[in-house]
């Protein structure tokens, strides 16, 4: 009887521990997570939505304009004539001069941009790191407007002495294509450079230690390590030069021509919406509805050039650990 009566405040004590256990196991709500989650909620669903709103908008109004009796959809997709006021549509016009300015930007970002980010990731100091690459992102806080003018009245003007005034007209989309490379500089630069700072130090390391230079681990190692990142990088800077305006709209020319040559005037989908939209349009006219066929062709080139950039880096990711 004494050992029972001795066991049972330890059986009673391990009951009661079990029970505080148990309690102390259970979820017990918390407001200020919940309410960070429902803003996070609202503002992943605002985003959601306000994409939807603009598919919505571009789409239906691009419907009114394909089924308008001016407008042949074969002629659209491949008519090289923009001339809205006799009833041609060809948008190759205005797409040429988009990939013309693009492709230039393209031919002046990547190689400085991507040097740029070597430079930093694998040369530089940390301090002269930590200073550079703020000053280089300043690039992408100025006004595109002040680029435009600057493509208008710096680089058009040196193109001309170069080359000469007959060769370059004043406004061409040479200019214009140097200048929004320059803009996209700092985001091809960052983006690398934060791809390339994410490789494993041991892969570095394990150069050296194998008697490589900084210049071969850099392009033989660091950067194929890095290439999923890299060219991520690339597409969102081909977006983004797709995407530009101001620069294109004061230094590329204000009309539809169809040309391979960079030094006439030319003028791309974006500059053209920008010049119409600012005319006398009425609205529900075959003009006003065609700047939404434009904008829904751009948003289409702008989202497989982000297709294209998600399967790359599916594609090429590497996975350390």
């Amino acid at each position: 009887m004494e050992s029972d009566s001795a066991l049972t405040p330890t059986s009673s004590t391990q009951i009661v521990d079990s029970d505080s256990i148990d309690r102390a196991l259970v979820k017990r709500p918390r407001i200020g997570e919940m309410i960070i989650e429902t803003l996070l909620f609202v503002a992943g669903a605002i985003s959601i939505l306000t994409t939807i709103g603009i598919i919505y908008v571009l789409a239906s109004q691009a419907l009114l304009f394909f089924s308008s009796p001016e407008v042949s959809i074969a002629e659209f997709f491949s008519g090289t004539e923009w001339i809205p006021a006799i009833g041609k549509f060809g948008i190759w016009s205005l797409v040429n001069a988009t990939l013309m300015i693009s492709g230039i930007a393209m031919l002046v970002a990547l190689p400085l941009g991507l040097a740029t980010a070597i430079y930093l990731s694998e040369y530089a100091s940390p301090r002269a790191r930590s200073t550079l690459k703020p000053i280089l992102e300043v690039l992408a806080g100025i006004p595109t407007v002040v680029y435009g003018y600057f493509a208008l009245t710096f680089m058009t003007p040196l193109l001309r002495r170069l080359l000469g005034v007959d060769t370059v007209q004043i406004f061409n989309t040479a200019s214009a294509g140097i200048v929004v490379g320059i803009l996209i500089i700092p985001l091809v630069s960052s983006l690398s450079e934060d791809a390339l700072h994410a490789v494993p130090n041991s892969l570095r390391e394990a150069a050296y230690g194998l008697g490589a230079t900084k210049l071969e681990t850099s392009l033989k190692i660091i950067v194929p390590a890095a290439l999923s990142g890299i060219t991520a990088a690339f597409v969102v800077a081909m977006s983004r030069a797709i995407g530009e305006t101001m620069i294109v709209a004061i230094a590329a020319g204000a009309g539809p021509k169809f040309t391979f040559n960079p030094f006439e005037s030319a003028e791309t989908m974006t500059g053209h919406i920008v010049r119409i939209s600012g005319g006398d349009l009425s609205y529900d006219s075959i003009d006003y509805n065609s700047i939404f066929a434009i904008g829904l062709l751009l948003f289409l080139l702008t989202l497989g050039l982000n297709i294209i950039s998600r399967f790359v880096v599916g594609r090429f990711r590497e996975v350390y650990e």
